[in-house]
């Protein structure tokens, strides 16, 4: 009997390590070691407890796959100050954590924020970049495999855009060399492209002030591989505030890209800039993938809640809220919530519970002023074009609960993507509505 569950035991290991040899390629199978980051008590490169290094982008040349680096509260402007780091290989990143690794406290106690300056000449790329999809073997092939991970950082890109007169009003998405100033930085602030068959799980984030095109949590999932994007707050960004993209266009239905996005609370989202006709959606999906979308909050967005190319989708339990052209589009096809059951094509008819209701959402007053004062084009059309829940500019002044106001307003022409600090932020994403929507994370240290 003892023999025989050795053999099984056996049996399953030699199961288990054949699956893991078939999609994990021996650079990403490497161990990895783990790293810590303190900008408060770090210096040097060793990057150990004992020893930390200041900031993740002094050592990412150290970095290989499966490392996990553990950031230490504080406010971190990368390498030069260039304000981005990109990484090449699959890591995990922790942060949140006080300055002795024993506990996190991610969006309260001890923030983890990525932010970099408007110097001129600094980076303009995204200000978290993972890209494993060009790793090769000593053979040639392409590395696959691997798990890639993002865990309680603050993204705040306010101080790397440029404002229009430095008022924090409007961004310019222009440089101005006279002045010194670089462009605001057209790029996500959480951005992995993984490689086939890599899991990607993004939590506990937040991301805020990016301009992107795109997403500004975006990730690009390969053949066989899954995306987790759950429990992060995405506030004041243009493009996509959540875009699940895909890398596989094949045909065969198991090796599509996956994605659970659950949790997640997605507030003023942008059109790329003031007439722009793209951008301005909470979520975006590519056609060529899967994904179970489940208690988001998904509000005010410029254009909508979720723009789906043709994507599988399957969606419960989510809140809608004061999307100015539509909740729910489908390749060409805008819907309010209450129709998306009986008229879109690729939606999983398991979809429940998705509903459009009224929110107050506790961001600061300062703030709130200049969001419900700025000027929309076309407002009556944006209006006419479909039926959706809570539009209109006293009802957006009501969420914040603002007085209602019957005449125009001022400073119409200068608000686009204001500038909205940190501590003005989060307190619109430490609770959902209805159990819809992020929570503050408190989490022992790992």
């Amino acid at each position: 009997m003892k023999n025989q569950l050795l053999l099984s035991i056996m049996a399953l290991f030699v199961f288990v390590n054949l699956g893991y040899a078939q999609t994990t390629s021996t650079n990403f199978a490497n161990q990895g070691r783990d790293w810590f980051i303190s900008k408060n008590t770090g210096s040097g490169q060793a990057g150990t407890k004992e020893q930390p290094a200041k900031d993740m982008g002094n050592i990412i040349h150290h970095l290989k796959p499966n490392d996990r680096i553990h950031i230490a509260e504080g406010v971190y402007l990368s390498k030069g100050s260039r304000g981005a780091d990109e990484i090449n290989v699959p890591v995990k990143i922790y942060g949140g954590y006080n300055t002795s690794f024993t506990e996190r406290d991610p969006w309260d106690k001890h923030k983890t924020i990525l932010t970099g300056t408007n110097e001129y000449m600094k980076s303009t790329n995204p200000r978290l970049y993972i890209r494993t999809d060009q790793q090769r073997e000593s053979n040639g092939q392409k590395s696959t495999g691997s798990e890639i991970v993002i865990d309680g950082v603050i993204i705040d890109n306010g101080p790397r855009n440029r404002y229009h007169e430095n008022k924090g009003l409007a961004i310019r998405r222009k440089g101005s060399p006279t002045e010194q100033k670089n462009p605001s930085p057209e790029s996500g602030g959480i951005v992995i492209v993984g490689s086939k068959y890599t899991n990607i799980t993004v939590q506990n984030c937040v991301v805020m002030n990016t301009a992107p095109t795109q997403g500004a949590i975006s990730l690009q999932v390969f053949e066989g591989g899954k995306g987790l994007i759950q429990n992060n707050f995405s506030i004041n960004n243009t493009g996509y505030g959540i875009y699940a993209k895909t890398g596989y266009m094949g045909t065969d239905p198991s090796k599509l890209p996956n994605f659970q996005i659950k949790n997640n609370t997605v507030l003023f989202t942008w059109k790329h800039d003031a007439i722009a006709s793209y951008g301005g959606d909470a979520m975006a999906f590519d056609q060529n993938l899967v994904a179970t979308v489940q208690n988001n909050a998904l509000a005010y967005g410029h254009m909508g809640g979720i723009y789906s190319k043709g994507a599988k989708l399957t969606l419960i339990n989510n809140l809608f809220a004061g999307n100015s052209k539509y909740d729910y589009k489908e390749v060409n096809d805008k819907m309010a919530v209450a129709d998306m059951v009986d008229e879109a094509m690729h939606l999983d008819p398991s979809s429940t519970g998705n509903k459009g209701m009224l929110i107050k959402i506790p961001v600061a007053k300062r703030w709130a002023e200049i969001y419900a004062d700025r000027k929309e084009i076309s407002r009556a059309d944006v209006d006419a074009a479909v039926t959706v829940p809570n539009t209109g500019a006293n009802q957006l002044r009501s969420i914040f609960g603002l007085n209602v106001q019957g005449t125009g307003v001022a400073m119409d022409a200068e608000i686009f993507l204001p500038l909205i600090t940190v501590e003005e932020a989060l307190p619109a994403g430490l609770y959902p509505w209805e159990g819809m929507g992020c929570n503050i994370p408190k989490q022992a240290a790992k």
